[in-house]
């Protein structure tokens, strides 16, 4: 029997609640996240980018890009899934989903769309006006 990785948090309350959050408001990105990407990382299979190597904590962190919408991505930035692998005690840290700042305030309140595309309450002119740009820039 092949031996799985164990699945532990960062801070599970947080992280949690960005996965709430990126289900409500991007369910590509989470079945991909929760019916690939997990099933792989527990079988020992590590997605994405190594970012940085601790020989002496026997760590490594990687950082997975989630697919999402284009236009998503260039408002608020790509979708990233932060994990620390403990290999030695076979364990799989899940730390965060980014970017945390729109995930938090979907999670907070209702969220509209412009376009067909989340807008943060804090910073609605500013995602409005690079939703019109890159929009302007299509044509």
């Amino acid at each position: 029997m092949k031996e799985t990785y164990l699945f532990e948090y960062v801070n599970e309350n947080e992280f949690k609640k960005l996965e709430r959050s990126l289900k409500k408001y991007n369910m590509l990105a989470y079945k991909k996240l929760y019916f690939e990407f997990y099933p792989a990382l527990k079988e020992g299979n590590f997605l994405g980018q190594v970012v940085s190597t601790n020989k002496q904590n026997g760590t490594v962190t990687y950082e997975l890009k989630l697919p999402t919408d284009i236009m998503f991505s260039k408002v608020h930035g790509d979708i990233k899934l932060h994990y620390l692998v403990y290999e030695n005690e076979k364990i799989v840290m899940l730390d965060k989903l980014t970017p945390e700042d729109i995930l938090t305030e979907g999670h907070q309140s209702e969220l509209v769309t412009y376009k067909g595309v989340m807008v943060s309450k804090q910073h609605s002119d500013k995602d409005m006006f690079k939703i019109n740009l890159l929009n302007m820039i299509q044509k």
